[in-house]
């Protein structure tokens, strides 16, 4: 299985060298199969194939999980203290499992956290500026394995990291229909080292990532669901024409499509990732037009004249209706110990500032309202200079890395057993993946804007939504962290070109062969420099000279 799949000739079809019939009976273009066949080409469940092949639809995903689970999970606890912005979404999470709302700390409280004793909470609230989500999944793994430990303060993270290694590989799977290039997606992203850096650190990003692949993943399963009814509804109503084809008025909309399950789980997802960053609003902006602009597509695939109108009408409006509410709802949901509380910050800020325009808003709400209007002027004014500070400019190059943890520790303690040592956490990724990944990029607009590739257009939309927005705040102090909420894609854009460099099921042996060997020989040269590399996101105590092997760039430092 390769990028594209084949199919067998029907009767009555002549079928050119590319495997794709030229023409069909105009009797037959609106049967069942034919529909399906246009639709969604000619996609096999894994129950088709011999039980020798279906065992690797459960084993490939399982095993780049495996290989995820124990890079992020072996010394997890490895530094045993907050490391970089530790220091508030760790804490914010423990003041969840105790009060359900974010308070303050006293001074130094950091050493107090990091000794096992953060039981020093404040009374007072604390204002902070990102949703509840995140720093809940950092709370349930300090409620499973408790909270005066790192391996409980990252557990979220890591499990979150790991799940996101299998959803990646489920989607590649779905994406490409190879094993092989499933296996790659699902690796790649296993070993680099800026997603493994942020499943190892309890940091927000994580987590929107995670979300984010969920609605990407929920809308890829739409997609084929949405276009199987499209196909079965077209046909029914074909069958009982004596013109073996829909009437001109119901080919001149289309068809309602019902309740689409998925889309209300991919807005599910999308109010998570917005309740955990607010820069998921970008990706529920770009996954909308993205699944309309597939539902339009799919009306005119299927023969519907007014398919602009009809799919606007009929899959745009109810595609709106399917993921916003249900984001809004589910965001709003998530702001619940915020609302059970008596004294978190701005909670009653409504009865303290009585409107007259605005009283017939519940006081609560207006309160919560107040509050992520002060939250967006906060970040719209943030633009305090730090030391890893990195425009968007040069994230896909690895410009300026994140430093999280840095130490120095001599030959006095037992970790060195040289002059100088240095243990370190830096959220660079590996240089092979990201830097051949970004060429990867130009490869699929020509093959979107030239083959009209969907594939290639999905994964387009999905990193435009996580990257492009960056642009438009040019004084805002950005991190090269937050690119983990669009990697995902750039590995998928990766892949997509490895899959183009192993070649179709059509080609003649000598190309599939090398196609294959220059494949395996750029995963096994990516995990052998991840290896290399691994000491530097892990804080494991290197020789300093080991330590400045691996900056490979000025700077990195």
């Amino acid at each position: 299985m390769t990028l594209t799949s084949m199919r067998p000739a029907e009767a009555g079809e002549h079928i050119p060298p590319t495997g794709r019939p030229w023409i069909s009976r105009p009797a037959e273009a609106f049967t069942a199969a034919a529909l399906r066949e246009r639709l969604i080409g000619n996609i096999r469940s894994w129950r088709d194939y011999p039980p020798s092949l279906r065992v690797w639809f459960w084993l490939v995903p399982a095993l780049t999980s495996l290989v995820g689970g124990i890079l992020r999970f072996v010394r997890l606890d490895s530094p045993h203290s907050l490391v970089f912005d530790e220091t508030y979404y760790v804490k914010d999470a423990y003041s969840y499992l105790v009060s359900g709302y974010e308070r303050r700390w006293p001074d130094k409280a950091n050493d107090s956290f990091n000794a096992g004793n953060p039981a020093i909470l404040l009374d007072s609230p604390e204002y902070v500026v990102h949703p509840p989500v995140g720093k809940w999944m950092i709370a349930g793994g300090m409620w499973l394995f408790g909270s005066d430990n790192p391996f409980g303060w990252r557990f979220g993270a890591a499990l979150t990291g790991t799940l996101s290694v299998l959803l990646l590989t489920l989607i590649a799977l779905k994406l490409f229909r190879s094993l092989p290039l499933a296996a790659a997606a699902g690796l790649l992203l296993a070993v680099d080292g800026h997603h493994l850096v942020m499943s190892r650190t309890s940091l927000l990003d994580i987590f929107l990532m995670f979300w984010v692949l969920a609605a990407f993943g929920a809308l890829l399963l739409d997609r084929d669901d949405g276009r199987r009814r499209l196909a079965a509804r077209l046909a029914r109503r074909a069958a009982v024409s004596t013109a073996g084809r829909p009437s001109a008025r119901q080919l001149l909309a289309g068809p309602w499509l019902g309740i689409r399950w998925w889309r209300l789980a991919a807005g599910a997802s999308m109010g998570l990732a917005v309740g955990t960053k607010w820069s998921g609003l970008f990706f529920l902006a770009g996954f909308g037009v993205l699944t309309v602009l597939w539902d339009l597509n799919a009306r005119r695939v299927a023969g519907i004249r007014g398919w602009i109108s009809g799919g606007i009408i009929k899959d745009g409006l109810p595609a709106f209706a399917s993921m916003v509410p249900v984001a809004v709802l589910v965001y709003t949901a998530t702001w619940t110990g915020w609302f059970r509380s008596e004294d978190a910050y701005f909670r009653r800020w409504a009865e303290d500032n009585p409107s007259a325009g605005w009283g017939w808003l519940p006081d609560p709400l207006r309160s919560l309202a107040h509050y992520h209007l002060e939250a967006y002027k906060f970040h719209q004014g943030l633009g305090s200079e730090h030391p890893y500070e990195a425009s968007a400019w040069s994230w896909l190059v690895m410009g300026r890395p994140t430093s999280f943890f840095y130490q120095q520790p001599g030959p006095e303690t037992s970790e060195c057993d040289v002059a100088r040592c240095a243990s370190a956490i830096l959220s660079v990724g590996n240089p092979l993946i990201w830097w051949t990944a970004a060429i990867s990029l130009v490869v699929l607009l020509f093959w979107w804007a030239g083959r009209r590739d969907w594939r290639a257009g999905a994964i387009l939309a999905g990193m435009g939504a996580g990257y492009l927005p960056w642009f438009l705040y040019p004084e805002r102090t950005m991190f090269f962290f937050y690119a983990v909420s669009f990697e995902p894609f750039l590995i998928l854009a990766l892949v997509y070109c490895l899959g183009l460099v192993l070649g179709r099921e059509g080609d003649p042996l000598w190309r599939r062969r090398s196609g294959l060997y220059l494949v395996a020989l750029f995963i096994a040269a990516a995990v052998l420099l991840s290896a290399y590399f691994y000491p530097l996101w892990t804080a494991e105590t290197m020789p300093y000279q080991e330590w400045r092997y691996r900056m490979w760039m000025p700077s990195w430092i």
